[in-house]
């Protein structure tokens, strides 16, 4: 029972929200109600979380070392030594090709999009997090590439709305991790992950407010002159809640210290939740009944 608490922890399951934005598609395109798609898109959620989670390994594994010097990295399971690498990667193997097989099945192209979802991780894992800015794109074009396939799996076109209203958050949060990693890690940043020693809190505190007013606007332009708020006036009345959510997350990145760790802030701050939830209710609300 230990052995499979560990397992868990490998593959961290409380960052699975991040695999949330596969249903975009089925939101925005007003066909939260119809059941055999919903079945897909969660099928197409499911296979990302198994992806997901052999990524997280291979990167556990690869990143031990540098992990032990990281004061909240260095309890996770490799880098705390209750697992071998061998153990971890047969898991990883296994996790692969669950996906892989699991995608081909629902169809070939998005086996194909998860397959280049996996590759483009292992490049970041293997090299390309330690160049400066890169590392953060490369982690908003995972986000990118499952909004896609989530629009993909249903058969809907992909809004480049969908696309760039994604791009723009996932960077906001990825500077936002950056800057907590430097401030946390401190003189020891650069040797934890070399591309922090070119980052700085000021430089990133740019960053984040130029990415932060661009998804703002990117939002507010899609909730009044997409297609789809043409049909649907009254999207406009959940941009307020965007606004509102963003700005929550820059007084707990400032004022709280927090940023580092995601998936806790969106679990754990109730503003931020209530946020969340009354916008997603909204959107449902207006493009289901409106």
């Amino acid at each position: 029972m230990k052995k499979a608490a560990i397992y868990l922890q490998l593959v961290r399951p409380q960052q699975w929200h991040k695999n949330l934005v596969v249903f975009a598609g089925l939101i925005f395109s007003g066909h939260l109600a119809h059941l055999p798609l919903v079945v897909k898109a969660v099928q197409a959620f499911m296979v990302f979380c198994l992806a997901a989670g052999a990524i997280y390994i291979i990167n556990d594994v690869k990143d031990r070392e540098s992990d032990r010097q990281h004061p909240v990295k260095k309890q996770r399971p490799l880098a705390a030594g209750r697992i071998t690498p061998g153990e971890a990667g047969w898991l990883a193997g296994l996790l692969l090709l669950a996906s892989l097989a699991w995608g081909l099945f629902l169809t070939p192209f998005f086996a194909f999009t998860v397959a280049v979802y996996v590759l483009l991780n292992l490049s970041y894992t293997y090299g390309l997090k330690n160049y400066v800015i890169v590392d953060v794109f490369i982690i908003t074009t995972g986000f990118v590439l499952r909004a896609a396939a989530g629009a993909m799996i249903i058969s809907v076109p992909i809004s480049s709305w969908l696309l760039v209203v994604t791009t723009l958050g996932a960077l906001f949060l990825g500077f936002a991790k950056r800057r907590h990693e430097l401030i946390t890690m401190g003189d020891r940043a650069a040797a934890h992950r070399k591309s922090l020693g070119e980052y700085s809190p000021e430089l990133l505190d740019q960053f984040m407010g130029v990415v932060a007013s661009c998804t703002i606007i990117a939002y507010s332009l899609y909730a009044f002159t997409s297609q789809t708020a043409s049909e649907y006036q009254y999207l406009m009345l959940t941009v307020p809640f965007v606004i509102y959510g963003i700005l929550r997350y820059l007084y707990l990145v400032y004022q709280r210290n927090l940023g580092g760790t995601p998936e806790l802030i969106f679990l754990q701050d109730k503003p931020l939740i209530t946020a969340i939830v009354l916008w997603f209710l909204a959107v449902v609300f207006i493009l289901q009944l409106g």
